[in-house]
C-alpha cells in the first residue's frame, strides 16, 4: 500500500532544503543541492535501495529493473515540485515495489548545459566534455562537481528495462480543464543557436540616427521579422524564443556595438523544426545585410522529438482510468525533460500532474495535494503492472 502521507511529508522536507518563501533555490552542486542529494541518498538507503552518487552527481537508489525519477536541482528562482515530484514519487513507489529503482539526475535545469546529468549517463556527452562546460559566472562543471564526491560508478543502462518520469505539467492545460493527470504522448523537439550581431559602437549623443550601425536595433529587427515569417510555418503548438541577451557595452550613452543572443524553437515534428530553422537563418542574414551588421551564428544544438513508448503509455493510461476516471487526458510535453536523453537507451514514458495557473520556474509554482496523491497512485498502479 502506497503511503501518501509519507510521500507528502518527504516532498515538504525536500522543499525546506534551499527553501525561499514558497519556492526553492538549489542550483546544481551549490551547497543546498549537495545537502539535498545527501539527504536523498539517505532516504534511498533507508528504503532498502542501494544508494549511489555517480561521478556526474546523479543520485541513484538501485534495486529493480523499472527506473523512476527526474531531478531535484532547480531554476535560480524555482518551484518546489519541478523535478522533485518525480523523484519523491519514485521513492514512494520503491518503498512498496521491489521491482523499482529511483534516480535524481543532476543539472537538468541547465546551470552548466541542459539535462547534463542524464546526457552524461546516456552517453550523449562525455564526462570530460561536460567538465569543460561553464555557468554564467565562469565556474566549470568539473570544478563544481568536486563538492559532491562520487560514491560509485555510473550504473549500466542495461540493468534497467524502462524509465517512467512523473512531473508537473508546467503549463495551463490540465488546470484549465480541471483534470488531475496527463499521460504524455511525446516530448517536443528543441533546437537552439547562439547569434552575434556586430555593429559600430559610438557616442549616443553625437552620432546621427541615419549613420548608426546599432547592433541592438538589429536584434529588434530580427524579432520583428521572425514573427512575420514564422506565422505561415508554425502551428499553435510551435514556440520560439529569443532568450539570453548580452549587450556590449551596455551603457546609457553608447550605441550598442555588439549583441549576443540565443534563438530557441520547439515543435513535435522534425520536418517543421527544419522549416523553422530555415526561416530563422534566412531572417538573420537578411537583417544583417540590410543593416550593415556583422553576423556570426553557432552550429545548431539539437534535441529531437521523442515519442513515448506505447507499452508504458498504456500502463499509465490503464492506471489513470482506475485512479482518475474522466479526469485525465493524453497530451504532449512542450518542456524538455531527462526522459528525452534516457530515450536513447531505454523505453520511456511520462505522467503529468497539473500546475495551478500553469505556473512553473517561479516561486509561485504549486499543485493541489489531492492531485499530487492522484499522480502517485497512477504511477504506482502502472509500476505494479510493469514489474
Amino acid at each position: 500500500m502506497i503511503d501518501s502521507d509519507r510521500f507528502l511529508d518527504d516532498l515538504r522536507t525536500l522543499r525546506a532544503i534551499g527553501g525561499r518563501g514558497t519556492g526553492v533555490v538549489r542550483r546544481a552542486f551549490d551547497a543546498q543541492d549537495v545537502r539535498a542529494r545527501h539527504w536523498l541518498a539517505t532516504q534511498f538507503a533507508e528504503a532498502g535501495l542501494e544508494a549511489r552518487i555517480d561521478p556526474a552527481g546523479n543520485v541513484w537508489g538501485l534495486r529493480g529493473p523499472l527506473l523512476i525519477g527526474s531531478h531535484t536541482d532547480t531554476q535560480p528562482e524555482g518551484g518546489w515540485l519541478d523535478g522533485a515530484l518525480g523523484v519523491i514519487a519514485g521513492l514512494a513507489v520503491a518503498r512498496h515495489n521491489p521491482g523499482v529503482s529511483v534516480v535524481s539526475f543532476q543539472d537538468e535545469e541547465g546551470r552548466f548545459g541542459a539535462t547534463t546529468g542524464s546526457e552524461i549517463w546516456t552517453g550523449a556527452l562525455t564526462l570530460e566534455d561536460a567538465d569543460r562546460l561553464a555557468d554564467l559566472e565562469g565556474v566549470t562543471f568539473g570544478a563544481a562537481r568536486q563538492a559532491l564526491p562520487a560514491t560509485g560508478d555510473f550504473p549500466r543502462p542495461d540493468r534497467f528495462t524502462a524509465y517512467l518520469e512523473p512531473h508537473i505539467e508546467q503549463g495551463p492545460v490540465l488546470d484549465a480543464e480541471a483534470l488531475a493527470a496527463g499521460v504524455v504522448t511525446a516530448i517536443v523537439g528543441l533546437r537552439q543557436i547562439t547569434v552575434e550581431l556586430t555593429g559600430q559602437q559610438n557616442h549616443a549623443g553625437t552620432t546621427p540616427m541615419p549613420l548608426r550601425v546599432d547592433a541592438l536595433r538589429g536584434l529588434s529587427d530580427v524579432d520583428h521579422l521572425l514573427r512575420d515569417r514564422l506565422r505561415n510555418v508554425v502551428t499553435p503548438q510551435s514556440v520560439w524564443t529569443i532568450g539570453h541577451v548580452s549587450l556590449h557595452p551596455n551603457a546609457p550613452s553608447a550605441i550598442p556595438g555588439r549583441v549576443r543572443f540565443t534563438v530557441q524553437w520547439r515543435d513535435a515534428e522534425t520536418a517543421r523544426l527544419d522549416r523553422m530553422e530555415g526561416v530563422i537563418r534566412d531572417a538573420l542574414v537578411q537583417v544583417a545585410d540590410a543593416s550593415g551588421l556583422g553576423l556570426a551564428v553557432s552550429d545548431t544544438s539539437v534535441l529531437p522529438p521523442v515519442a513515448m513508448d506505447e507499452t508504458l503509455r498504456a500502463a499509465l493510461q490503464d492506471s489513470a482510468r482506475k485512479h482518475a476516471p474522466d479526469a485525465w487526458r493524453d497530451m504532449p510535453s512542450g518542456a524538455l525533460h531527462d526522459a528525452t536523453n534516457v530515450s536513447r537507451v531505454l523505453p520511456v514514458a511520462m505522467l503529468f500532474a497539473p500546475s495551478i495557473g500553469g505556473i512553473s520556474h517561479d516561486f509561485a509554482e504549486d499543485t493541489a495535494e489531492a492531485d499530487l496523491v492522484t499522480c502517485l497512485n497512477i504511477l504506482a498502479g502502472a509500476a505494479d503492472s510493469l514489474t
